[in-house]
C-alpha cells in the first residue's frame, strides 16, 4: 500500500478548523491529538478529508484504505459526500486500541464527494497517527501512486525573503515521510539578503539529508527563477518540478500528496496548490482559476468561491467544496510540473513576473495536459490585497504579459474584448490621476509592439527600467503624514457608489472634459482619501488629492495634469488601434518563435546555469 495523504494537525490554534471539527481536542504532536471521554472529533475537513472525486475523475485508484492507529476505546464512523455536499456514513467501527482499517471502494464518486472520518471517543482516546492508502497495483495493471517514480525536485523562487525561505524549508525538514518523494530541494536566490546567511540554515544541512541547494542567481523574476527549478529537475532525472514563493508557509504533507496524485495520474498532469491567506490562515483563495476569453483576463471560475472563509463555512457547509473545480492553470505560488510536461511544452514565459503560470497553463492545456487544483494541497501565502502592484513598476508586467498571452493562447479575434479593455483600463487611471502606470502600459504595448525577441532582450532590464521612470512622477513617491505634506482642505465624506448605466456614460464625458478643458486651481491637497475610496469616479473631482497607500505607510499626492493627461490619451488611443491592426501578424510571429524562447536550452543560457550554484 502507497500513502497518499496523512492525517496532520496544526501548531497553532488559529488554523485548527481547516484540520479538525472537534471541542475538547488536545493536539499533541503534528499527527496525533488526545479526545476526551464522550467527545467527538470529526476530520470532515480541508487537509483531513479525503478528495475521493478528484481521485475517481484523474487518476487509476479506484480503492482507498483509511488506517488510523488509536488507544483507548469508541468508535470511527467513515462518511462520504454527494454532489451537492449531501452526506452520510458509509460504515462504522469499534476499537479499543490498535490498528483500525477500513478499505473502501472509489464508486460513485464521478460526480462529486468526499470521504471523512469522526472518532468517538468512549473513555478517553488518543489518535496517534492516521493515513490514506491506495493499493501499490490494481487488479486490471493499471499504474497507481506507487507504480511510477515519484521523486520531485522543488523550487523555491526568492528575493530578499530569506527568513520565509528558512522556515519553509525548517517545515519540510521535519516531516520524513515528505522528504521520502523529494529528490532536491533548491532554494533559486535572486536577492541581496542571502538565505546562505541567514541563521539556522547551516543547521538544516543534515537534517535535509543532502537534498538542500542554494542557487545564486541574477535576478531574473519569477520566470527566471521557476525556470531555474524546472532546469534543475531535469539534470536530477526528477518526475516533477514542484515550484513554490519565497512568502509562504508550507503544510509540508502537501508536498507528498501532490507527488502521489500526479504519480497516479495515467497521463502527465499538473497538479496545483490552493493559496490560504497569510494573514487570515482560514481563508482560502479561490477554489479554481481560469481566463475568460472574452476579456482575457485571469479570476476565479466561480466568483462566489473566492476568499471564502474555511473556518465560518466549512466542507460541510459548502457544496461547491464537492464538485471538481475545472481550472486552465494554478497559480505558481505552488505548482507540480511533470518533467514530461517540461519536455514537450518547454519551461516559463521569459516574463520575469506576471502571467507566466496563466500562459503556461494554457500551453499545456493546448498540448493536451490538464491542470488539476487539488484540495488538501496547500499553502498560506502573504496577500496581495495590502499592496496595489497595478500602479507600480510592476504595472508594465501586467500589461505587456497579458497581451503576449492574448497573442498567444487567445481563441477569439484580436483577444476578444482585451484592447477595449486597455483602452479602458487606461482612462480610468488617467483620471485617478496616475500617469505613471500608464505611461509604464504605453511602454508594455510599443515592445510587444517590437516582436518576440524584446522578451529576452529586456529580461533582466525592464525592471530597472520601470523603477527608473518613476522617478519622472512624485506620484509614486509614498510620504508620511503630515509629516511633509501640506494637510488637506476638507475631510473625506462617506464613499459613493459608482455611476452606472447613461449615469456612467454622462459622469466619463464630464470628468474627461474637466481634465481638458477646466485650469488646475488647486495646488494643495484637497482630500485625503482612504484607499478604497480613491476610486476613478471620485479622484477626478480634485485637482490634488492625497490618497493612503495600500500598505498604510503614508500617503501618495496626486496632481492634475491637463496637458500630460491629453498625450496618454491619445496614445493610449493610437496604440491600441495600432495593436488591432497588426493583430494577425504578431500573434503569428510570437507564436512561431515560442517554443524557441521557452525552451530549456535558452533558459540555461539566461540563467547562467552552473556558474554560481552550490549544495549546502
Amino acid at each position: 500500500m502507497t500513502t497518499v495523504q496523512n492525517l496532520v494537525l496544526p501548531t497553532d490554534h488559529e488554523r485548527l478548523p481547516l484540520y479538525v471539527d472537534a471541542e475538547g481536542l488536545t493536539v499533541r504532536s503534528r499527527t496525533s491529538a488526545a479526545i476526551g471521554a464522550g467527545g467527538r472529533a470529526s476530520f470532515a475537513t480541508y487537509f483531513n478529508a479525503f478528495p475521493a472525486t478528484y481521485w475517481v475523475q484523474y487518476t487509476a485508484v479506484r480503492e482507498i484504505t483509511l488506517r488510523l492507529h488509536l488507544t483507548g476505546s469508541g468508535r470511527v464512523v467513515v462518511s462520504r459526500s454527494g454532489r451537492d455536499g449531501d452526506a452520510w456514513a458509509v460504515t462504522t467501527r469499534a476499537f479499543t486500541g490498535g490498528e483500525v482499517t477500513v478499505s473502501l471502494a472509489l464508486t460513485g464518486f464521478e460526480s462529486g464527494g468526499w470521504l471523512w472520518f469522526d472518532v468517538e471517543a468512549h473513555g478517553e482516546v488518543e489518535l496517534l497517527a492516521g493515513r490514506w492508502e491506495v493499493p501499490d497495483a490494481q487488479a486490471d495493471g493499471r499504474p497507481t501512486a506507487a507504480d511510477r517514480s515519484a521523486g520531485t525536485t522543488i523550487g523555491i523562487t526568492t528575493v530578499n525573503k530569506p527568513d520565509f525561505c528558512v522556515r519553509t524549508l525548517q517545515a519540510l525538514a521535519q516531516a520524513p515521510e515528505v522528504l521520502d518523494v523529494v529528490d532536491r530541494i533548491c532554494v533559486i536566490d535572486q536577492g541581496e539578503r542571502k538565505v546562505a546567511a541567514e541563521p539556522g540554515t547551516a543547521e538544516l544541512t543534515q537534517s535535509l539529508g543532502g537534498r538542500l541547494r542554494l542557487i545564486d542567481q541574477a535576478n531574473l523574476g519569477g520566470s527566471g527563477g521557476f525556470s531555474r527549478g524546472m532546469l534543475e529537475a531535469l539534470e536530477a532525472g526528477s518526475a516533477s518540478a514542484l515550484i513554490m514563493d519565497d512568502d509562504v508557509a508550507v503544510e509540508p504533507d502537501s508536498v507528498l500528496r501532490a507527488v502521489r496524485f500526479a504519480a497516479a495520474c495515467p497521463a502527465p498532469t499538473v497538479v496545483g496548490g490552493h493559496m490560504l491567506d497569510l494573514q487570515h490562515p482560514t481563508v482560502l483563495h479561490s477554489w479554481s482559476e481560469v481566463v475568460d476569453q472574452a476579456t482575457f483576463m485571469w479570476g476565479a471560475a466561480d466568483r462566489s468561491t473566492e476568499r471564502h472563509d474555511l473556518a465560518a463555512t466549512g466542507l460541510r457547509q459548502t457544496p461547491w467544496m464537492h464538485r471538481v473545480g475545472v481550472a486552465d492553470y494554478n497559480g505558481w505560488w505552488m505548482c507540480l510540473l511533470p518533467v514530461e510536461v517540461l519536455d514537450r511544452v518547454g519551461l516559463a514565459a521569459p516574463y520575469f513576473i506576471k502571467w507566466d503560470d496563466a500562459e503556461f497553463g494554457l500551453r499545456a492545456g493546448e498540448a493536451g495536459y490538464r491542470t488539476v487544483s487539488l484540495p488538501g494541497v496547500a499553502l498560506w501565502h502573504v496577500s496581495w490585497l495590502d499592496k496595489d502592484d497595478t500602479i507600480d513598476w510592476q504595472a508594465y508586467f501586467h500589461e505587456r504579459n497579458r497581451l503576449v498571452t492574448a497573442l498567444l493562447h487567445a481563441t477569439q479575434p484580436r483577444g476578444g474584448h482585451l484592447l477595449r479593455e486597455y483602452r479602458r483600463l487606461h482612462l480610468k487611471q488617467l483620471l485617478c490621476l496616475q500617469y505613471y502606470a500608464v505611461t509604464l502600459r504605453h511602454r508594455a504595448l510599443r515592445d510587444v509592439l517590437r516582436g518576440p525577441e524584446h522578451l529576452p532582450e529586456t529580461l533582466a532590464t525592464a525592471i530597472g527600467e520601470a523603477r527608473a521612470l518613476a522617478q519622472r512622477f512624485p506620484e509614486t513617491r509614498v510620504r508620511p503624514f503630515p509629516d511633509g505634506v501640506a494637510p488637506p482642505q476638507e475631510h473625506s465624506r462617506e464613499p459613493r457608489p459608482g455611476p452606472k448605466g447613461l449615469r456612467l456614460a454622462l459622469f466619463t464625458l464630464q470628468a474627461v472634459t474637466r481634465h481638458l478643458s477646466v485650469p488646475v486651481r488647486h495646488r494643495q491637497p484637497q482630500r485625503l482619501l482612504p484607499k478604497g475610496e480613491a476610486t476613478w469616479w471620485h479622484v477626478p473631482s480634485y485637482d490634488s488629492v492625497l490618497v493612503e497607500s495600500a500598505d498604510r505607510s503614508g500617503v501618495l499626492w496626486y496632481r492634475r495634469d491637463r496637458r500630460r493627461f491629453a498625450r496618454l490619451w491619445w496614445d493610449s488611443l493610437r496604440l491600441t488601434w495600432t495593436l488591432a491592426r497588426r493583430w494577425p501578424q504578431l500573434s503569428a510571429a510570437y507564436r512561431r518563435r515560442w517554443p524557441e524562447l521557452t525552451c530549456p536550452r535558452r533558459w540555461a543560457a539566461a540563467c547562467g546555469r552552473g556558474s554560481d550554484d552550490h549544495a549546502v
